[in-house]
């Protein structure tokens, strides 16, 4: 059991440096959920004696009005060696072995969090006291209870300090040690009525681990028993008879002002003590359970039992908190590199994981990337299909575009200007619907940005990361917008400017239709041949609008170029290998009567016509 009192020790000291008092906090806080028996009395109500018989050494700071203004929580181990020493957390590496610089320094660390002024402050001062001649127990020691403000203090003070002294007592796992002088009626003793303000019916803490029936949670210590009048005892407290606790209560005999201006030792106050509760006939009976030393031991083994009874709900407690912890630092991320390469590194890893995220929504991984799709398959077809030409084809339009480009001399055998300027005018309208798909695909990609910086979780750690990186992001699909609206266009243009030849090569000829090549000038314009040459312009754009064949060009055409180009190659070639050949045998081709003479003349011939088939 000795070593349950040292974990939750362990625990406490590393609460305390984590900054868990127990106070409201984002985080799970483990420090309510820890047994522990706090101190609770008025001023002058012999609080800091008791604690010092307990600990057997003259420690803490005395003086008149409020000298603890910051919770102590005293940790007693004992130890089997010789010597005796004691720690404080915010002293790790340094052991006092001189309890009067022990007194010391818990002043000024008291001052360090408040000034030298009279205020008071929630946070904790850890002590731990390392003794042969202690038990292994943990207190908590709280300013004392007033009831009027001195001068330097604020008038709130005395509200300050009762809700600091509830904020430790009105926890379950708290056991509170009410200690009230003898010469106080205990109807008026401010630790009787704090303790019975604070006593729970049913509570459960704040993770909903551990319950708490209903219980009393209180030890009553009476203090100031050797200075009643003669006459006069206090047994009707002790037997429980004017006040009844769980506990019985425990009386103390302190150390006077006298002893302690004598530096009385403890060791002779323990002894003192005992014989004063065995020598006096009223208190003889209750001997046996009173004393410090009695008090010590009875805090100590009730301290175990509740630590031995709560290890579940700790262990449920800490395991819960532990994985909420580790949730929170996943998704927080991992700390940031200190040089600047390992910030540029952090920075083009994250980077990275957007690129990889955006890649999925559009690769199909993640949803998002069959918008893009759907603008091509069908918005965009259908925006094609709902163009009208009506207005385009008209006969008046037809007629008026057809002589206008006939001008002072009309066409001979087909209005060529005249079908490419209504081509021209219709195909000009696709300008529209194209502009309208490439805004419509640039909208989706600025959307899969967004849907991939939120999907991205290092981004969410680097605000100003995050707004970078999607402003770079979409500048850039803005240039790329324009870009494409540039080269879209620019492919209109192209249609707009290269008619295909084969489409008018494949239309039904005028004598197929039953009529004349040599039709009359002044019948070319009338209602039946300005219709023709509407349907044919109107079947040219639908054929463009395919887009299937943004270049079409005669299929004979780009076959002889290739046979000519192949043919021009090997007709080189060959020739480069006669005029060699004539070199190494040019003595005989001057012997044969004349024949080396023409085949070079041939040679020439080949070259000269290969040079101009190219």
């Amino acid at each position: 059991m000795e070593n349950l009192i040292s974990l939750v020790n362990k625990l406490q000291r590393a609460c305390t440096a984590l900054g868990d008092h127990g106070e409201e906090s984002a985080l799970p806080t483990l420090w309510d959920s820890l047994p522990a028996i706090a101190v609770v009395g008025g001023q002058s109500s012999g609080k800091s004696s008791v604690l010092e018989s307990v600990v057997g050494k003259d420690f803490l700071p005395r003086g008149s009005g409020i000298v603890t203004r910051r919770p102590l929580v005293l940790q007693l181990n004992r130890i089997d060696g010789p010597g005796e020493y004691a720690e404080f957390m915010h002293f790790k590496k340094k052991r006092f072995t001189d309890f009067a610089l022990v007194r010391k320094e818990i002043a000024d660390e008291t001052d360090r969090a408040t000034g030298r002024t009279k205020q008071i402050s929630t946070v904790p001062i850890y002590l731990s006291i390392y003794s042969p001649n202690v038990v292994n127990l943990t207190l908590i020691d709280l300013p004392g209870l007033t009831k009027v403000a001195v001068e330097g203090q604020p008038d709130s003070i005395v509200y300050d300090i009762e809700n600091m002294v509830r904020s430790f007592i009105e926890k379950p796992n708290c056991i509170i040690l009410a200690i009230s002088p003898v010469n106080q009626d205990l109807a008026t003793s401010d630790a009787i009525k704090i303790s019975r303000e604070v006593r729970p019916k049913r509570y459960y803490t704040a993770m909903n681990l551990m319950k708490i029936e209903e219980c009393e949670r209180t030890f009553g210590v009476l203090t100031k028993i050797d200075l009643m009048d003669k006459g006069t005892d206090a047994v009707d407290i002790l037997e429980g008879r004017s006040y009844r606790l769980q506990y019985p209560w425990i009386g103390v005999v302190n150390r006077s002002q006298q002893d302690i201006n004598k530096n009385v030792d403890m060791i002779a106050a323990w002894i003192r003590e005992r014989e004063y509760f065995a020598s006096i006939p009223e208190y003889k009976h209750l001997a046996h359970r009173m004393g410090s030393e009695h008090l010590a031991k009875m805090l100590s083994k009730h301290l175990e039992s509740m630590i031995k009874s709560r290890i579940p709900g700790i262990q449920s407690l800490i395991t819960k908190a532990t994985a909420e912890l580790e949730t929170e630092l996943c998704r927080l991320g991992k700390p940031i590199a200190a040089d600047a390469g390992g910030k540029l590194y952090t920075i083009m890893e994250i980077c990275r994981m957007f690129d990889s995220i955006y890649k999925e929504h559009l690769d199909g991984v993640r949803s998002g990337g069959e918008k893009i799709y759907y603008v091509f398959d069908n918005q965009f077809p259908v925006a094609l299909k709902r163009l009208q030409f009506e207005k385009h084809l008209a006969m008046e339009n037809v007629k008026k575009l057809i002589t206008q480009a006939d001008g002072y001399q009309p066409h001979l055998i087909a209005p060529e200007q005249g079908y490419r300027r209504l081509i021209e005018s219709c195909l000009v309208s696709i300008k529209g619907p194209a502009e309208a798909a490439v805004d419509a695909v640039h909208g989706i990609l600025k959307e899969l940005v967004h849907r991939a910086i939120k999907e991205t979780h290092e981004l969410k750690q680097f605000p100003i990361l995050r707004v970078e990186l999607s402003g770079a992001a979409f500048k850039a699909l803005d240039r790329m917008r324009d870009e494409s609206k540039k080269n879209t266009l620019m492919l209109v243009d192209m249609e707009c400017s290269y008619l295909t030849v084969d489409f008018f090569r494949k239309l039904p000829q005028d004598v197929e239709n039953g009529g004349s090549p040599t039709q009359s000038i002044f019948d070319r314009y009338n209602d039946s041949y300005l219709r023709r040459i509407g349907t044919n312009v109107q079947a040219y754009v639908n054929m463009t609008k395919q887009l299937s064949k943004l270049l079409d060009e005669d299929p004979e055409v780009m076959e002889r170029r290739a046979k000519l180009a192949q043919s021009c190659s090997l007709r080189a070639v060959h020739a480069a290998e006669k005029q060699r050949a004539g070199v190494h045998g040019m003595g005989a081709s001057w012997s044969v009567g004349g024949e080396g003479l023409h085949g070079t003349s041939r040679s020439r011939n080949c070259a000269r016509e290969a040079a101009v088939t190219c």
